[in-house]
């Protein structure tokens, strides 16, 4: 392969990637408190790229209770952005109060909770659609203000084009996935995030409020699912309401591909599934959506424990 597009490729792919990496860490988050896989993720990712488009836009179609609804304030990108996320992180807290929680109390096996998830996804996707519609949109091309649409530069004499979108979504990405590393590995509260994850009964005799973090983890895993529908949507656009089923999916194999519970696992799983995506060649490119689930399967194969996971030891 020539450089040019070697370079073109590679660049797409980490941008995509860190976007996985993102969505992924979110799963992974609640996996490791709680050992469910919360299928509702994809449901937020959705409702965040709609917050923000609501906020930053402000104006929906045709086909829908809020159709012709023209918002009379509009806020900046990066407001938008911040509120979004965080209100996503609510909803990821009321999701947990209302499908998880319940179930957790009674010592409900744990396909109970996922079956849970999977309807609160059901009825959250819904109601955005008959709130909004189901066509497609699109943030203005000026979503980022006066950035340039991409940089271009040459590679033996051939271009090479960084959109500007691209790299504002590199570098949320990785400033999200550095503060997010900096808090679990070197703070109180990702000591005992780590504890609750380890054993939820013992930290609580060392004096953890389990269910303080276990609010905090859905907290954390809605902002990032938040924040990574918002940077999808501004680079593809917002697809319709099911549009954060295909990334859920992704999500999931982003973090089985990592090794499940482990968070450089999501971050290095996001960069490989990304990277493979943007080298699908382009007679093929109908197929890209299943490089993810080849890789899983491939991975599933020949170590089941992911790449970062940690083999189990069965005790006889």
């Amino acid at each position: 392969m020539e450089l040019a597009p070697f370079l073109q490729n590679l660049l797409n792919g980490i941008s995509i990637g860190s976007v996985y990496a993102i969505f992924a860490l979110g799963y992974t988050l609640v996996f490791s408190i709680l050992g469910i896989i919360n299928f509702a993720h994809s449901a937020v990712f959705t409702l965040g790229a709609y917050l923000t488009y609501s906020m930053a836009v402000g104006e929906f179609g045709i086909n829908g209770l809020l159709a012709g609804l023209k918002i009379p304030v509009q806020l900046s990108f990066p407001l938008a952005l911040c509120l979004a996320a965080i209100l996503s992180g609510a909803a990821g807290i009321l999701l947990e109060r209302l499908a998880f929680r319940p179930l957790r109390v009674r010592g409900a096996d744990p396909l109970l909770a996922l079956v849970s998830s999977l309807g609160v996804s059901l009825v959250v996707v819904n109601l955005i659609q008959y709130l909004v519609g189901s066509e497609i949109y699109s943030f203005p091309g000026d979503i980022y203000g006066d950035m340039p649409p991409a940089l271009v530069f040459q590679v033996n004499g051939v271009p090479v084009a960084v959109r500007s979108v691209q790299a504002v979504i590199f570098a949320v990405s990785m400033g999200i996935l550095a503060i997010l590393g900096c808090v679990i590995s070197f703070t109180k509260v990702g000591k005992a995030l780590r504890a609750v994850a380890e054993n939820p009964t013992t930290a609580s005799l060392l004096g953890i409020s389990v269910e303080r973090y276990i609010i905090f983890t859905f907290f954390l895993s809605g902002f990032l699912g938040g924040l990574a529908g918002t940077l999808v949507g501004t680079s593809f656009g917002v697809a319709g309401p099911y549009f954060g089923v295909t990334y859920g999916l992704k999500g999931l194999a982003v973090m089985v591909l990592g090794g499940l519970g482990s968070i450089p696992g999501a971050v290095l799983g996001g960069m490989v599934i990304g990277l493979a995506e943007a080298f699908v060649p382009s007679d093929f490119s109908a197929y890209k959506e299943a490089v993810a689930f080849a890789f899983l399967f491939l991975i599933l194969l020949i170590r089941p424990q992911g790449l970062l996971g940690a083999r189990l030891i069965q005790k006889v």
